[in-house]
């Protein structure tokens, strides 16, 4: 399933503005003394002392001592001394000839079940110079968390998933930093990922994070050099992986929260990130509570029969007027359909609902067994892209999922959903959707459109963060120690919510008044 043409595309992802950066790493410019009869010191120790001036203990790596003074030397003593945060303290990486501070850069990578992004990091201005994405190798061995985790059972399996997102992740970073050595210049990483995609990646049994207690091996594996895990960065870059709370909230939802700062807010806010697994936390500056589990990839075109991701020819936004019934699309890069994508899905059933094709019981009336979205002539494939009942019922239950999980999780901290001051939506779940037609079918409250906050790739920004700033990292840390996990899915108060939850837009109708009367409107 791994395109390796994608293109590297100019970032477009939002970017919080951070003060007083404090990068993993620190490139500092030396114009050091020669040495004579009055200054006999060694080079190392000139290196060294001369840095501690400003860092404290600094330390300088046995290899790397032999290079020092031959570019000392050949840079006439003019050289750049590159610094890694080691959580301790400082270590010496690289030093090179002259001024080399402005060519500082680092990673911020989001690792989804589904997909990899990879952003090229300015660490002298924070800002995001572009960015590839691809889907993560790993698929071929399990389309989700639990498949994967029973491979790596196999001989050979944890190997091979590891291997598989390396491959992944090393074509990224030389798809952005095209010459090998160049990628030598990329000195940092911070990576937002769940729990299990953390093992895989550094080589760690997954089995007990599926397995009661449901323990990781890690939470929190703190700095780890690029070298270690196979990561073609500079050797001795640190990697940090921003901590997890447990088996089924990992760094990506810690990431997700930061993000969106409700943390920080006395007001209650929710938080949902939906992809191939569904997060949900609640709370404020005082509490925060969450909970976990599959949700299938309902928005990233993982359940219907034409579905696909938002790549060119996808549809992705759907409109029907209630009184022809005549429809009207678009496609991502106005190519010919070849199938449909999440929003596009998401449009298709709330203008289904809102006239009169499907019942609040999302099933098809007047005898109807399917919609066509594209007829045959207009289809790149020359046959119809439908959506079925098949389809909405696949749709209905991650729909459903996320009502009663969100419905359970008030529930068990006594909340009403009057108190909801902001709704958070993170991934692609939050990134692409239309606001009105996601609160239409009961994805999103219905709330003050103003007070729906769409927070993109909330995971690779939160990694963007952490990279550039050390108060920005033991915030993480903070948050991390802070959240409350409620496991709903063993819970028979969730299933039968469950049950009974796949309406639209919802079961308690009087939730969803701005829909309620588009209902009456149209009747």
């Amino acid at each position: 399933m791994s395109n390796h043409q994608k293109p590297v595309i100019l970032a477009e992802q939002v970017q919080s503005p951070l003060i007083n950066l404090k990068p993993l790493t620190r490139k500092v410019y030396l114009s050091l003394n020669p040495p004579s009869s009055l200054d006999n010191r060694a080079d190392v120790d000139q290196v060294r002392q001369m840095l501690e001036r400003s860092y404290g203990c600094v330390n300088v790596p046995l290899a790397l001592m032999p290079r020092i003074p031959v570019i000392c030397r050949s840079a006439k003593w003019q050289l750049t001394a590159t610094l890694a945060d080691n959580g301790q303290g400082w270590t010496v990486i690289d030093i090179e000839p002259g001024d080399t501070t402005r060519e500082h850069f680092g990673l911020a990578i989001d690792i989804g079940t589904t997909t990899v992004v990879v952003y090229l990091i300015d660490l002298c201005e924070g800002t995001v110079l572009r960015h590839a994405a691809d889907y993560n190798d790993q698929i071929v061995m399990g389309e989700d968390i639990l498949t994967r985790i029973r491979h790596s059972g196999e001989l050979g399996g944890l190997a091979r998933l590891q291997a598989a997102v390396l491959n992944t992740l090393n074509r990224l970073i030389k798809s952005l930093y095209p010459l090998p050595i160049e990628t030598g210049k990329i000195t940092a990483a911070a990576i937002g990922a769940n729990t299990t995609m953390i093992h895989l990646l550094l080589g760690l049994d997954p089995a007990s994070i599926c397995r009661a207690p449901y323990t990781p091996i890690v939470n929190n594996p703190g700095f780890i050099s690029a070298k270690e895990i196979g990561l073609e960065i500079h050797p001795l870059a640190p990697v940090y992986c921003l901590p997890s709370i447990g088996s089924y909230l990992g760094g990506d939802v810690i990431g997700g929260i930061l993000v969106s700062g409700m943390h920080q807010q006395s007001d209650i806010s929710l938080f949902v990130d939906i992809g191939t697994n569904g997060e949900i936390v609640l709370g404020n500056e005082e509490w925060l509570v969450a909970c976990a589990g599959a949700a299938g990839p309902a928005l990233e075109g993982g359940v219907t029969t034409y579905g696909m991701r938002a790549e060119p020819g996808a549809v992705d936004h759907v409109a029907i007027d209630p009184k022809t019934g005549w429809i009207s699309y678009s496609t991502v890069g106005n190519l010919p359909a070849r199938g449909i994508c999440g929003s596009g899905l998401v449009d298709t059933l709330a203008e289904l609902f809102l006239s009169g094709f499907i019942n609040r019981n999302a099933r098809f009336q007047n005898g109807l067994q399917e919609f066509v979205v594209v007829p045959a002539h207009e289809a790149a494939s020359g046959e119809d892209i439908v959506v079925s009942q098949v389809d909405i019922n696949n749709f209905m239950a991650t729909k459903g999922a996320v009502n009663s999980a969100t419905d359970l999780l008030m529930e068990n901290v006594g909340c009403a959903w009057q108190e909801i001051s902001h709704f958070y939506a993170a991934g692609a779940f939050g990134q692409y959707l239309p606001i009105e037609s996601a609160v239409t079918i009961g994805l999103y409250p219905d709330l003050p459109r103003s007070a729906i906050v769409r927070l993109g790739n909330s995971s690779g920004e939160a990694a963007r963060q952490v990279l550039l700033s050390r108060s920005k990292r033991l915030e993480a840390e903070a948050i991390a120690g802070k959240v409350t996990y409620f496991e709903l899915n063993a819970n028979s108060a969730f299933m039968d919510k469950f049950s009974g939850s796949k309406f639209l837009p919802h079961t308690d109708l009087d939730r969803y008044p701005s829909v309620k009367r588009r209902l009456q409107s149209n009747a």
